[in-house]
């Protein structure tokens, strides 16, 4: 019997959200859907049907971010390497030959409707470590801004097995809580969740709502999937967890067929795992509760009022740095009172920033030799108190 933070399709139609009512949204596509399997090749006829879903969100204003897999399933073809697992080193190399191929895949697929695709490569430090976090944050957004879409892999032709992720289904939960996104959407060889297995259990239920994620629920996911694809529909609900926990709602949806994203818009049946806040909301809890703050920044009256009406902290408003930090470090940012204005994630050393307090922003790259960032904090990474 499911408890209610599983729910059958009969009582969904409240809870059930609808793609248009998102504004960021990743997309993970995984190797077993973007490769055919038995020759090694790219589903070009595929890729073009799912760019023109991403090109009909994009013209109507959503960021959109893919996550895709692939590289590795391209290379080991083109370097004549046979069925079956690929050695540490075989893998790096298959992955050097592939995402050179998987790239140009993604831009000249996106390029036909005139948006341009952006290559990042990440590793699990880019997410997971402040300091290489923000950098991957600030570029990844900056493309956004461009209107570009950032096309995201793994970088697995310096990943080992004790540094990697391990699957895309994780790495586009970090991507998306990393980048405030709403919506992440994992493509599958299935519509979902189920109670069950639905290919060995005929009596397997469909979930098409999870409003919570409960020990119940993580008994249903399965195990791994084919050898092209590191994921399985534990990966899925796992990633789930990462990305609820950050503010941002998940859909399992089925991507075997063309046009995917219109098939769901069309009521083609997932499965919607339902976060409690948004992405700003869980990314403020977790700079003012989750981080152990490492120095202290106190600044004047006219910086603390603009604080308030939600503008950064640029370094000219910064009266004193204190503590021994570095830059992506939690700080307390103070009145000239004492009175706690503030936490948030710092853009510079605690040494430079020491150098550069009171200044202008048009000052920094004199003072540094650097151009640096404007902000001392900008208000992504900040949380003022009683936020």
């Amino acid at each position: 019997m499911l408890t209610s933070p599983a729910t059958s399709a009969q009582d969904t139609s409240s809870l059930t959200p609808t793609l248009d009512q998102f504004r960021r949204v990743v997309l993970k596509v995984g190797s077993a859907l973007l490769v055919d399997r038995a020759r090694g090749r790219l589903r070009h006829a595929w890729l073009a049907a799912l760019a023109e879903d991403i090109a009909d969100l994009h013209g109507r204003g959503v960021d959109v971010l893919v996550v895709s897999s692939g590289s590795i399933a391209l290379g080991r073809t083109v370097l004549g390497f046979g069925p079956g697992a690929l050695r540490l080193e075989e893998s790096q190399a298959a992955a050097a030959v592939g995402q050179i191929a998987l790239a140009r895949h993604w831009s000249e697929a996106l390029a036909h409707h005139g948006i341009v695709a952006g290559q990042i490569l990440v590793t699990p430090q880019d997410t997971e470590e402040r300091r290489r976090y923000l950098n991957a944050r600030a570029t990844t957004l900056k493309l956004l801004e461009e209107r570009a879409v950032p096309v995201i892999n793994e970088n697995d032709t310096v990943a080992t097995s004790e540094i990697r992720y391990g699957d895309n289904d994780r790495l586009a939960a970090r991507v998306a809580t990393m980048i405030g996104a709403d919506l992440l959407v994992l493509f599958s060889d299935i519509d979902g969740l189920y109670t069950a297995p639905p290919a060995s259990d005929p009596s397997a239920e469909h979930l098409p709502v999870i409003a919570r994620i409960t020990p119940e629920i993580d008994a249903m996911a399965g195990g791994p999937a084919s050898e092209l694809s590191r994921g399985g529909m534990r990966t899925k609900v796992e990633a789930a967890k990462i990305a609820v926990s950050g503010g941002t709602h998940m859909m399992i949806a089925d991507g075997r067929g063309k046009n995917p994203l219109k098939a769901v818009a069309g009521g083609a049946r997932c499965s919607w795992f339902l976060a409690g806040s948004t992405p700003g909301a869980a990314r403020k809890t977790w700079i003012a509760g989750s981080l152990e703050p490492r120095g202290t920044l106190t600044i004047d009256a006219g910086a603390a009022r603009a604080l308030q009406g939600g503008a950064s902290l640029l370094p000219v408003g910064v009266r004193r740095v204190e503590g021994s930090f570095s830059r992506g470090d939690a700080v307390t940012i103070r009145a000239e009172d004492g009175a706690v204005l503030a936490r948030g994630l710092v853009a510079y050393d605690s040494d430079d920033a020491a150098r550069i307090l009171g200044r202008s922003s048009r000052e920094i790259e004199a003072v540094l030799g650097y151009p640096g960032r404007a902000a001392m904090v900008h208000r992504d990474d900040l949380a003022l108190v009683g936020d």
